[in-house]
């Protein structure tokens, strides 16, 4: 009954039906792989709230020697370590990053060196401002750095994707996204490798920070993503088997069933009961 299969035209349509179903596996496992990394990025960040900051040398690679050089970027998974340093900031190089909103409003994350005993310097986020009155293009007022030495506590953060170049206004430097290795090259010592994001400073952080939030990765959007994947490769099998099915049992097909309509339409007759044909013939 099912010896059909084996022709070159079905042989085809199994072929196709399989590379179909194991694209959308191979997607699937993709997202699989997506869903565990967002999990295991969310994991790391409710982690760092319940264990005790380590110094910033165990966590990072160490910076370079050369001035305006950042040092080795971290692994993956150091991020959101909570790490403690102690230093002077750098108020002369204090970077302003553009478009940042917290609370649905547009405004500015203020990064600022943080220079270490041994001359190197680790760039901190210390938390969002709003913009100017005069608007966004305009510069905001920048709470002053805390005089002498200064004690933080911060996430590791890596630097951003798809950076851009940082350019200087008015001495001011400014960026978009933050790329530590782009912004260490204005910055006349070496820098770690990735930046803090503040939790928590020695003396008190300025109130007109706002905290920048911390969002956990939309994870199960990607799990959604694997089912649905595998769900089609599944109706991808199952509705290959039901056109064979449907072809063993006899059960013609919309095409061939307007094919013996057309071939079953009556022949017309002419007069005297006679077909054109058998009247020609006559």
């Amino acid at each position: 009954m099912y010896r059909f299969l084996l022709t070159p035209r079905w042989l085809g349509i199994f072929a196709l039906t399989l590379v179909a179903a194991m694209v959308m596996v191979l997607l699937g496992n993709w997202q699989l792989d997506r869903y565990r990394e967002r999990d295991a990025i969310n994991k790391r960040i409710d982690a760092a709230t319940e264990i005790a900051p380590v110094p910033l040398t165990e966590a990072l690679p160490g910076p370079g020697d050369a001035a305006g050089t950042a040092g080795q970027a971290p692994p993956e998974e150091t991020a959101w370590t909570r790490v403690t340093a102690t230093g002077r900031y750098d108020s002369n190089n204090i970077i302003l990053v553009r478009g940042r909103t917290v609370n649905n409003q547009v405004g500015f994350e203020v990064l600022t060196p943080l220079i270490l005993a041994d001359g190197s310097a680790v760039l901190v986020d210390r938390g969002w401002i709003p913009p100017a009155p005069e608007g966004a293009n305009a510069r905001p007022a920048i709470p002053a750095v805390p005089t002498g030495e200064v004690t933080v506590v911060g996430r590791v953060r890596m630097s951003e994707s798809r950076p851009d170049t940082p350019q200087r206004r008015d001495g001011q430097i400014e960026t978009r996204r933050i790329s530590v290795s782009r912004l260490a090259a204005e910055l006349p010592y070496p820098s770690y490798g990735a930046f803090l994001l503040l939790d928590e400073q020695t003396p008190a952080a300025d109130p007109a920070f706002s905290a920048i939030p911390v969002r956990h990765e939309n994870n199960w959007q990607n799990g959604g993503y694997v089912v649905q994947w595998w769900l089609f490769a599944l109706m991808t099998l199952i509705g290959f088997g039901w056109l064979a099915r449907r072809e063993a049992h006899g059960e013609p097909s919309d095409a061939a069933k307007h094919e013996d309509r057309v071939g079953d339409d009556p022949v017309p007759v002419g007069p005297a009961g006679h077909s054109p044909t058998s009247a020609q013939n006559g």
